[in-house]
Order: structure tokens, then sequence, then C-alpha cells
């Protein structure tokens, strides 16, 4: 077998046993790895409650990892979230997945409970669990300091350790897997983190195709001004962003009330590159290389973390957004979730938060005391506590990210239809409706938008399961992947291939959320955006969203899925697609 290592390491948790999973090409050909292969070992367990002993936790490499193709170091980390309760899940970057590939696992697989806090090493075959008691409530950067840099590590803070539900996984010093709450699940556990190390090789069936793929892929990266041009994503990061939603006039400001931010124009990429001085990094087989990194380490933020903690909470000051993203990434919370609960409590109190009071939050809810107590359960729960569930701008109780969807119809469908919560990265609309890859699309029409966002959902499903990165799709398409696919794998396959298994992997996620009773019901956006509009102005109007429209489309969406009326799955799409239709 090539490409996959052809067995998974389950670890008994509860026991400290550990349990080798073979599963069969067939497994592989059918899910691919990743996402597609955790929702396969998630379904049998998504009605245990994510703090279950029995539900496991994924970490997930896939066929492409530590392999020449570009963008070949992600990996998937899965499980039920604690935010939403629907399936979790989170694309890492870093080398994580690389390192679990060469110490010969295709993933990882927890499950029970440790009796103490503890650390895993695995270094190829050996797994070593180590007491970390020593390590309990550390901030991210502590617990890495004492492991060795030679490997990988999965890390959580003291934020999931004090139970806030939107916590994270730090992978290696510069990446975080945020939504959804996984790390709650990991501290759950009791893991304070997973240390990874391997020598193996991993090798391709056909390395000329392999090569060839791989020099198609970049030719066309080079080629993309998205990506690789002077303004792009490449030069300044995700926050090259910045400057785009704020002239389409839908950059979510004072928690969606507005969509224009009046001091944009001195908080954007530029604007860091200048302060900070910053350097290009990225994950391991990437050339776009999209982290920014300060001459001084300071970790500059991603778009969605530089938009909402300036514009959604109207904070101006540039270094507060960069201590913030500090905070977060150092504490263990998401970055979204966080920003959008400070919003929403925000406009609870009829208060605009100052820079040291947004500090003093973040800090309150990672240790879980004052009014952090209440806000460590995101905003959907707090705005309830507090008789004001309007103010929570949540889908399926997670936090919207910094795209407004009065801005972009594409969108707020995407937003409402994702598996995991609002999710601008489930269908990312942003492609075509605002940066006009692969095609432009009218943002201010629901017309052809049930079609696009289902191409684009199952596209993203076979991408994180392949392992890559959804940016280079801004150049490259499932044709060159394929080829790569191929030349990795000895498989032959097309890219209409990889599109029904993206749209198996899509389907079994929507089959999991309605076995936990999630239906059309939680396919809905906030009232806000049909009730008010957003900031017009440059010609450009920002209109309430209508709903009959929105449903209409939600309607279509659900046809075009293969979804019964109330959006649940049903039984001839699931056989038709290979998927068990009860368990």
């Amino acid at each position: 077998m090539k490409g996959w290592k052809g067995k998974i390491l389950k670890i008994d948790l509860t026991s400290k046993e550990t349990e080798i999973i073979e599963p069969g090409i067939e497994i592989y050909r059918k899910y691919i790895g990743g996402k597609g292969l955790g929702g396969y070992f998630l379904r049998p367990h998504i009605t245990k409650d994510w703090s279950d002993p029995e539900m496991p936790l994924l970490f997930l490499t896939g066929p492409l990892v530590g392999t020449p193709v570009p963008t070949s170091g992600r990996m998937t980390i899965m499980s039920r979230s604690p935010l939403t309760g629907t399936i979790g899940d989170t694309s890492a970057g870093g080398r994580l997945g690389v390192s679990i590939k060469r110490a010969g696992w295709d993933g990882i697989i927890l499950t029970g409970r440790s009796k103490n806090l503890c650390g895993i090493k695995i270094v190829n075959e050996n797994v070593e669990f180590v007491d970390a008691s020593d390590a309990a409530g550390l901030e991210i950067s502590s617990v890495l300091k004492k492991l060795p840099r030679k490997g990988s590590a999965a890390v959580i803070g003291p934020a999931a350790e004090k139970g806030v539900r939107f916590a994270g996984i730090a992978v290696d010093r510069h990446f975080f897997s945020g939504r959804n709450g996984i790390g709650l699940v990991m501290a759950e556990k009791k893991i304070k983190y997973i240390y990874v190390e391997g020598t193996a090789k991993i090798d391709c069936f056909d390395k000329t195709l392999t090569m060839t793929a791989r020099e198609e892929i970049l030719r066309l990266v080079s080629a993309s001004p998205v990506l690789k041009g002077e303004l792009g994503i490449s030069e300044f990061g995700t926050g090259a962003l910045y400057d785009l939603m704020h002239s389409r006039r839908m950059m979510p400001t004072d928690n969606f009330r507005a969509t224009r931010f009046h001091a944009a124009e001195n908080m954007n990429a530029w604007q860091y590159k200048k302060l900070y001085n910053t350097k290009k990094t990225g994950c391991w087989g990437c050339t776009i290389l999209c982290k920014k990194i300060g001459r001084d380490k300071t970790v500059i933020p991603e778009f969605e973390t530089m938009s909402h903690f300036s514009a959604l909470l109207n904070n101006s000051d540039i270094n507060a957004v960069v201590n913030a993203n500090r905070i977060c990434n150092e504490l263990g919370m998401d970055t979204i979730s966080a920003a959008g609960t400070l919003a929403c409590y925000s406009e609870i109190h009829d208060k605009r938060l100052l820079p040291h009071e947004i500090i003093n939050l973040l800090y309150d809810i990672a240790y879980s005391r004052n009014e952090g107590a209440l806000l460590k359960n995101g905003s959907k729960e707090y705005s309830i506590k507090m008789g004001r569930p309007d103010a929570a701008i949540t889908v399926k109780k997670q936090e919207l990210s910094a795209y407004d969807p009065r801005g972009a119809y594409g969108m707020a469908l995407a937003y409402a239809t994702s598996t995991r919560g609002a999710c601008h990265l489930r269908a990312y609309p942003v492609a075509h409706e605002i940066l006009r890859k692969p095609a432009a699309t009218d943002r201010f029409t629901f017309n052809g938008k049930a079609r696009i966002i289902k191409i684009n959902e199952d596209l993203n499903a076979v991408i994180d399961s392949l392992t890559a990165c959804k940016f280079i799709f801004f150049a490259a398409s499932l044709e060159e992947y394929a080829r790569a696919f191929t030349g990795v794998t000895g498989l032959d396959i097309s890219a209409q291939d990889l599109y029904k298994a993206g749209e198996r992997i899509y389907y079994n996620e929507r089959i999991m959320n309605s076995m936990n009773g999630f239906s059309a019901a939680q396919d809905d956006l906030p009232e806000r955006f049909f009730n008010e509009k957003g900031s017009g102005g440059d010609g450009i109007e920002i209109a309430a969203l209508k709903r009959e429209e929105f449903l209409a489309a939600r309607s279509n969406y659900y046809k075009i899925r293969g979804l019964d009326k109330l959006g649940r799955p049903v039984k001839k799409k699931c056989l038709r697609l290979g998927l068990q239709w009860k368990n």
C-alpha cells in the first residue's frame, strides 16, 4: 500500500492499552483519509455525549501527507463538538500529520479517559504515557518547551482544563485547531499533550507522475494573483482579505449591527507588516506560506481574528488585537468564538469594551472566573442566560466568522447548511463571490447558489480528506490533485471520483447530525440578518436578507443534496452513496 500506511493506532486511555486497526483498501478508497476517515470512525459513537469516555478523539492524516504534493502537511482532528453538539472537526496545520505518518500510522484514535492528567509520547511504534500533573494549568508555550523539538505536538491550554466550550488544540508553535471546542474533548480525556516522532519513509507508487502533478500545481500557484500577487495571501497572509471585506461593506462590525468599520484603514494587513516587519512561514510542504511572524517572533493574527478583535468589537487598537490573539493561542481558545462571545457581552451590557477590558475578559473566560464563568459556554448560552438570545450571532450555537452574510448570499446559505455550525470554510463562497475564483458570481442573489454551495461542500470535504489546503484550490483543481493522488497511491482515480467521495463524506456528516436531532430548524440564520440592513455607501447597498428567498434557496439545496424537506437524509440517497442507512 502506498500513500497510506494501512494502520491506525487506537489508544484506550482507561486501560492504557493499544490496538492496531487496519481499515483495508476499500475503506480508504471510500473515505480517503482525514475528515472522511474521521467520519467513518466517529459515526458508531455519534449519539453519545461528547464527554462520554467512549467518544473518540481522532487525529487522522490523508494519503498525500508527507509526500512531495504541495500543501501535504495538514491533518484532521475530529470528535463530537462540546459547543454545538454537531460533528466537530478542524483542519490542523504544522507538521503533526507528517510526524504521525512517519511514525508509521495513518492516524491516532483516543478513547476512554485517563485517571490523571497525562501526556502521550509516540516514537514510531512505541507509545509511552507520561504523568503530566506538573503541566496542569500551564500555557501552551510552556508545555512545548518541555517537549523535544525533533517531533511534533498537539497541546491544550488552561482554557480546556477549565471547561471553555470553544477551547482548541495548539499544534506545534504557530498553528491552532480552534473551532468546535475540540480541545475540551481532549481535556475531558485528561490528556495535556500528544507528542509524535517518526523516522519511516513515505513512499509514492509513481514518483515521476507525482512530481509531474506537483509541477503542474506549483505552476498554477505561481500564476495566481490571489496567492502570489503583490497584494496576495503569500505576501500579506489571510489578512489580505481585510481591505476586501471593508471595501465591499461586509465587515462584521459592532456585533453584526453594522458592516463597515471606521478604523479599518489603520487596522489592515499593511499596517501589521509595517509595524511588525513580518516574515513568511507556513505548514510543512507549503509554498504559499500564509502565516506571518514578526521579526520579534510576534505571531500575526489570521484575517478572522484580525477582523473580529477590531471591527466586531469596535476596537481600533492594533496592539490589543495582537495581544488578544496571543492570549487565545497561549490559553487555548478559538479566536472567532472568543471575539463573538465578547461582542455579544458588549451588546447586552450596552458597553464598548476598551482594550484592557477585552484582555481581562479573555483571561476571565479562560480561567472560568467572574463573568467569564458564564461566557466560557459561548455567546448562545450566555445570551439565553441574560434574556437576550437575539444578541448571539450563531448558527447551531457556533459564532459566525468575519463575513457578513448580507453582503454575500452564498455565504448566508453556506453558514446555514454547514455541518459543524456557522463556518465559512465548509463551502467557502468567498472564493467566487469576493475573490472571483474560479468564476465570478453575483453576490447579491441566491440564484444558482444552492448548487454552488453543494458542489463546494463536496470539494472541501475531499480537500480535508486528502488532506490539503483550501487556499491552493484558488489556483489548482481536483484534476491536478487526482493525478497527484494516482501518483502517490497507484489507484487510478478521476476528479469526478473524488467529487463523489466528497459527496459521500458530507452526506455522512448530515446523517450523524440528523441522528442527534438536527434538521431544517437548525439550518437557519439569526433574525438580525432578515430584519436589519447593513452599512451601505459608495454605491453599494447592503439590504436585509429576504427570508422567503433564503428559504427557497435552502429548499433547493435540500433537493440538490438529496435530503427531505426538513433537511434530513433519505434512505435511497444513503444507499446510492454506499452509506449505511441506520446504525
